[in-house]
């Protein structure tokens, strides 16, 4: 295990930065820490280092396709290849209670589209028996949805990902035309990140059907995590929400593929939308004030 590579996107701080910790800490000799800003990524291996671990890093852009590109083209030429990847970079909404045209794709191009652009490069150097861990959020179940056509579309056996591109067009086509109807989401707040997240969810399904070579793909909700994304709000740590990830990434067994996990580490019926798991804003909303008020 312990010469394994392993790579952490939007890991210079947050929950990315600890799941690098906590890898670095069970051991692996290869992680790497990346970050869009090379400054910022040096300042957080200099963290670590200070802590005794040592993280390798690397510039990391996953909305600018050369830089993935590049990144890639170094993993193959130094590691052949690739055995851990979690897809950990994101953004939220800058307005938590407003929906625009400018801040959807903004929101969609780092949560989804990147995911997109990672698996045309990323996924073809994997290693056997690789493993990809999404970190999406409870914004992320289907039950975050009320129109039927959708949730049964997005939750069919065969799924694939042209689904998934018509329902994202359907939602950007919704906020540019001004046509969003309420009766579709359970809520509307933080929707554009509650699309992103629904749409790599259902990605995760498609991309293991896909992937062969032993390969398993999840998804996680790593809980409402006490980071800069949540203005500082939250029920747990980021050491806390490290454990999720890196359990699905060294512990769970190599034939749990396709699943959808909570960071309690127990999984979840993506597909049922009855199972009303989705996020509750107001619960976000008081802890926010709560946490503005401290």
């Amino acid at each position: 295990m312990a010469d394994k590579v392993a790579v952490v996107t939007g890991s210079n701080k947050g929950i990315g930065f600890g799941i690098v910790r906590e890898l670095c800490k069970r051991g692996l000799r290869y992680v790497y820490l990346t970050a869009r800003d090379a400054q910022r990524g040096q300042e957080a291996i200099a963290k670590l280092n200070k802590e005794g671990y040592d993280p390798f890093f690397h510039q990391l852009d996953v909305t600018d396709e050369q830089s993935v590109k590049a990144f890639t083209k170094y993993l193959k030429r130094k590691h052949g290849g690739l055995d851990i990847l979690i897809n950990n970079a994101g953004v939220i909404n800058a307005n938590f209670t407003e929906t625009t045209y400018e801040d959807t794709i903004r929101v969609l191009n780092a949560n989804y589209y990147s995911i997109l652009t990672i698996q045309t490069y990323m996924f073809p150097i994997l290693k056997d028996n690789a493993r990809v861990i999404h970190i999406s959020s409870d914004c992320g179940h289907i039950s975050n949805l009320k129109n039927t056509y959708w949730i049964e579309r997005l939750t069919k056996e065969d799924i694939k990902q042209e689904d998934i591109d018509a329902f994202v067009d359907w939602f950007v086509d919704s906020v540019r035309n001004g046509t969003l109807n309420e009766a579709d989401f359970q809520e509307m707040p933080l929707l554009s990140y509650r699309i992103s997240k629904i749409s790599l969810c259902a990605l995760t399904r498609v991309q293991q059907k896909e992937a062969g070579r032993g390969i398993s793909v999840n998804s996680l909700h790593p809980g409402f995590v006490k980071t800069d994304m949540t203005k500082t709000a939250g029920f747990i740590t980021i050491e806390d929400a490290s454990q999720a990830p890196v359990y699905l990434a060294l512990d769970v067994d190599q034939s749990v593929k396709g699943r959808y996990f909570w960071f309690d580490k127990t999984e979840k019926d993506w597909a049922d939308a009855n199972k009303k798991l989705y996020c509750v804003y107001a619960v976000v909303e008081k802890c926010v004030r709560e946490s503005n008020a401290a």
